[in-house]
């Protein structure tokens, strides 16, 4: 049977609890954050569906503000409602590349999505009624959308430790997703999410290697005490 650390001595009437994991499954945890990877090619072959139920699982262990699990998940089995959502992120896509100018012909070159080839495919969304839910939101009333993002990053990192691909997809008109969908007044899609087998994964971002943008160094972002330009 494994053991678990014990509780460290009280220090000011306090007692300080120390890591129940072992450091493999620490090391475990980051590396699998470390090789996240936002995915666009895929291989075609379904998902098991017990494979499936244990990534929504995962995602469902997300915390989320004042308890209200916002989330909701759709998935897209029907081959021509796939290709519905294929042609709401297609025209989105042409819309974004008007809107970037000068850059438009390298951002039509990108690969953004692998709605057509990936084996499952999801709608993460936001259910309705969430303005019930005061507690957390009274002056921040998008936490709801944290919420479901806190969800989406739990099914991405157990993908990932499953070997599996996802891709996150934003191009689409929400409210033109939302009829396609059948979705009731006051839900909201917020993700086109693929998921499927690959036959790798990228060693650096996408768009690191597609040279479109270059992620931060972290000492860039993070401030002590107040904000410094």
């Amino acid at each position: 049977m494994r053991q678990f650390a014990k509780p460290a001595p009280a220090r000011n009437g306090y007692q300080i609890i120390m890591a129940d994991f072992t450091q493999e499954e620490i090391d475990a945890v980051y590396r699998v954050m470390t090789a996240r990877r936002d995915m666009r090619h895929f291989l075609s072959d379904p998902l098991d569906n017990a494979l499936v139920g244990r990534l929504l699982a995962a995602a469902h262990l997300a915390p989320s503000v004042g308890l209200m699990q916002p989330w909701r998940f759709i998935r897209v089995c029907d081959r021509a409602l796939r290709a519905s959502i294929h042609a709401l992120v297609e025209a989105e896509r042409l819309e974004t590349a008007r809107a970037l100018g000068e850059r438009d012909d390298e951002f039509m070159r990108l690969k953004v999505e692998g709605i057509l080839e990936c084996g499952e495919l999801l709608v993460a969304a936001l259910a309705p009624g969430r303005e019930r839910h005061v507690f957390g939101r009274r002056t921040m009333p998008d936490m709801d959308l944290a919420s479901v993002a806190c969800a989406i990053q739990n099914l991405w990192l157990a993908a990932r430790a499953e070997g599996i691909g996802m891709g996150w997809v934003s191009l689409f008109d929400p409210e033109r997703l939302r009829l396609l969908l059948r979705m009731p007044p006051g839900s909201r899609p917020v993700a086109v999410l693929c998921l499927g087998h690959v036959r790798e994964f990228y060693p650096r971002p996408m768009l690191e290697m597609a040279q479109w943008a270059h992620g931060a160094e972290l000492e860039t972002l993070v401030h002590q005490d107040y904000w410094q330009d």
